[in-house]
């Protein structure tokens, strides 16, 4: 029988998660408009920092969103090759 070989990929399985989360508009989110400073306007920035902080509460139920991804892992590490 002729020899085999064979070379190891390391790969990564990235799972793609959604979440809905509702964010309390406070006082702290609203900002003058850029077009008429007489005009409240939600502050963007503040209001996804908000609803990150709400996504990483434990409570905060999230859902596959889609198969998720398989590609070649950045780094390449050989496997463990410590004895069984």
């Amino acid at each position: 029988m002729s020899p085999s070989y064979s070379v190891s990929v390391r790969l990564q399985r990235i799972r793609t998660e959604a979440a809905h989360v509702s964010v309390p508009l406070t006082s702290e989110m609203w900002r003058p408009s850029d077009d008429d400073p007489k005009r409240m306007t939600v502050d963007a920035d503040k209001l996804m920092a908000a609803a990150i902080q709400l996504g990483a509460h434990a409570g905060t139920i999230w859902k596959p969103d889609g198969e998720p991804a398989i590609q070649p892992h950045p780094v390449q590490t050989p496997p463990d090759s410590s004895p069984s």
